[in-house]
């Protein structure tokens, strides 16, 4: 099934358009000119098409496809391809396509092997890679190659490759048709791998060919691949869940409430209900950081640190892996004491600014670095916090129509203890009580 051309390819339409360099290098032609780069780096993650567009490229006219891993390939193997490259441009007038998979795995000396055949244009470089090239990609190769990142599928995406794969003569050709269910659970697991959506048609597919053998149907008959084919080729069970729908907002609910009520276990099995069903991860990242906001807060100032790091750790691995991180933040919130002092102080606030309190701001505290504030009494009596004992000067900082209004009430769990202790005192010093 895969593409032959490009308006066959599935997704990354943002690179497709017309007189994209990828249209121009697979028509054979360049659009930056002749001392331009005619490489590439495809950047993203597994099965979005990285291979597929390399070998499209090949395709061009006078072309030739050699393919390297940076696994298993090394300096020797390299040359010998630019070697063999460098011939075949001036005897036969063929360029070559080197596609590399894997290139971050090349060390430097491994990648230098590659900048004369491609400076010198002996090979198009399609180098193929799921780590950020900036930081593993020797910076004379990135200068001489256009950087294009691939994004995952989307849902549309995968379900149209999985029709097309059902009806096309070199997929199933017409003698499957898939149950609604089936596509949808199809779908699911395939996290945007367009790979892995064909590599679990085919085996779901197997099964239900082999019931219906069981079952002797007629020997033209059209099989139908049922949720339960998919269910046991995969050994997945599809989980009932549904991202635009009540499931989704009824388990993320949950999930956040068990963290809440600190039950670690109820919240780490919400967090693999969602995952398990391909929500997206950076969805539940930002759940997790509100929650440490909202629910945690100032009890342990440290989970939403936590929460934080957990986001970012996410974006920068991906999944599966992100699992485990995720898990931990989880298990950080779920078990830490919980405090929604600060959620509530900020409302409260929020409440009186809405209902018109709030008037003015005391002179001291307004700006007099420009000209003519001094004129208008700003920052006149502003006593320097540093310059009192214990850096806490008394005066007043609230408009006149809050002073004494607390918003920030500090419970008794956690870190709130010893900071209700040290607010108390230093309410008292800065009102002058």
């Amino acid at each position: 099934m895969r593409p032959r051309t490009l308006d066959e390819v599935v997704g990354q339409q943002h690179l497709l358009g017309q007189g994209s360099p990828l249209r121009q290098l697979a028509a054979g032609t360049n659009a930056a000119g002749p001392a331009g780069p005619s490489s590439l780096i495809l950047w993203g993650p597994p099965g979005t098409g990285k291979t597929t567009l390399a070998h499209v490229i090949a395709r061009g006219p006078g072309r030739k496809f050699v393919e390297l891993s940076a696994i298993t390939a090394g300096v020797k193997d390299v040359r010998r391809v630019m070697d063999e490259a460098l011939t075949a441009r001036d005897l036969y007038k063929t360029t070559t396509v080197l596609f590399l998979d894997e290139i971050h795995r090349f060390n430097k000396a491994q990648q230098d092997a590659l900048l004369p055949g491609v400076e010198n244009r002996w090979v198009v470089l399609v180098a193929a890679t799921t780590e950020n090239p900036s930081f593993s990609v020797v910076s004379p190769l990135l200068s001489r190659s256009l950087l294009l990142t691939l994004r995952p599928l989307t849902d549309a995406d995968i379900e149209g490759l999985l029709l097309r794969a059902v009806t096309d003569v070199r997929g199933l050709n017409g003698k499957v048709e898939l149950s609604d269910e089936a596509r949808a659970h199809l779908v699911r697991l395939s996290g945007g791998d367009a790979r892995r959506a064909l590599t679990a048609l085919e085996a779901a597919a197997g099964v239900a060919f082999g019931d219906a053998d069981d079952a002797d149907p007629a020997a033209d008959s059209v099989i139908t691949v049922e949720l339960r084919h998919t269910e046991r080729a995969l050994d997945v069970a599809a989980v009932r869940y549904d991202r635009a729908g009540d499931q989704h907002y009824d388990v993320a609910s949950a999930f956040i409430k068990s963290i809440r009520g600190s039950d670690v276990d109820a919240a780490l099995h919400y967090l693999a209900r969602m995952l398990e069903a391909g929500e997206d991860p950076r969805f539940v990242a930002r759940r997790i950081v509100i929650s440490a906001a909202e629910d945690v807060g100032m009890a342990d100032p440290t989970a939403l640190q936590t929460a934080v790091a957990a986001a970012q750790a996410v974006q920068l691995i991906g999944m599966p892996e992100g699992r485990i991180i995720l898990a931990e933040a989880v298990v950080h919130l779920a078990t830490a004491p919980k405090s929604n002092a600060a959620y509530m102080g900020i409302n409260k606030a929020i409440a009186d600014v809405r209902a018109g309190l709030g008037n003015g701001i005391p002179a001291h505290l307004r700006d007099a670095h420009y000209p003519g504030s001094k004129q208008l009494g700003h920052g006149q009596g502003y006593k320097y916090a540093h310059d009192a004992p214990h850096s806490v000067a008394a005066q007043q900082y609230p408009p006149d129509d809050l002073v004494g209004r607390n918003y920030y009430e500090p419970t008794a769990n956690g870190s709130e203890r010893d900071i209700a202790v040290r607010l108390e005192r230093l309410r008292k010093i800065i009102r002058g009580e």
